[in-house]
């Protein structure tokens, strides 16, 4: 017996019968977010990000829907994945700052699929983010690459651990008043898991650098030490099978 489509397939045959109509996909998207909830529908959002020719998303671009800025901000970065255009980056940029954490979430998500196709082309982009004054466009940084199936590769897991050390250091370089932003929040709380990611794909760099961070007396980066930590793959790295 045939495999049933997955719900992302179904999700696409879908959209291309409705077509590039901005009104009838917007309805479509509408109708299928899932939101207000706990989970949106990621994979609407993918086959649309797949799916969606570019005149299409840049008329659903202005639409502040949370999920619709989801969508289109994916599709964006499924754009920059098939060109190289910094002008595109800065709008990528500029999503990253957004206070949703939805829209974040695209950003970060949407450069994975630029480091799917073009890895040497992310780990650049977050090399710079990683160095930007930004927290949230810092957080959008690690949050990209600090991806497994980015880090087979000795580049991927070395970018990994640079845009690590370099955002961590960013915020063990704030003053105290400044680390109680939200911002700043929540970088650290995406350093609490990109570490044991970075370290787990490449331990013999990694495990010097968590190392560096074990002795910090800072509280900010105790704190991020002890939920990486908490992580199995961490454990697993830190304590190997006999």
């Amino acid at each position: 017996m045939p495999k049933p489509p997955s719900k992302q397939a179904r999700h696409a045959a879908d959209l291309a019968a409705i077509g590039p109509d901005p009104q009838a996909v917007r309805a479509y998207l509408d109708a299928h977010a899932n939101l207000p909830g706990p989970r949106g529908n990621l994979e609407l959002a993918h086959a649309f990000a797949d799916w969606a020719p570019d005149e299409l998303v840049d008329r659903l671009a202005p639409d502040d829907d949370e999920y619709v800025r989801f969508c289109t901000v994916l599709a964006l970065g499924q754009r920059l994945a098939g060109r190289d255009d910094p002008g595109l980056v800065e709008v990528l940029r500029d999503h990253a700052r957004d206070a949703r954490w939805r829209v974040r979430e695209a950003v970060a998500t949407g450069l994975q699929r630029v480091g799917d196709r073009d890895l040497p082309r992310l780990a650049a982009i977050v090399e710079a983010w990683a160095r930007d004054g930004d927290p949230l466009v810092q957080r959008a940084a690690v949050a990209a690459i600090c991806e497994p199936r980015l880090l087979a590769s000795e580049g991927g897991a070395r970018a990994a651990l640079a845009a690590c050390r370099a955002t961590t250091g960013a915020l063990a370089a704030m003053p105290a008043q400044a680390r109680r932003r939200d911002d700043v929040r929540t970088l650290r709380q995406a350093l609490g898991y990109c570490w044991s990611v970075a370290v787990a794909a490449d331990p013999s760099a990694g495990l010097p650098e968590f190392s560096k961070l074990r002795a910090s007396e800072d509280p900010d980066v105790r704190w991020i030490v002890r939920e990486n930590l908490r992580k199995a793959r961490l454990q697993r790295v830190l304590t190997p099978s006999p």
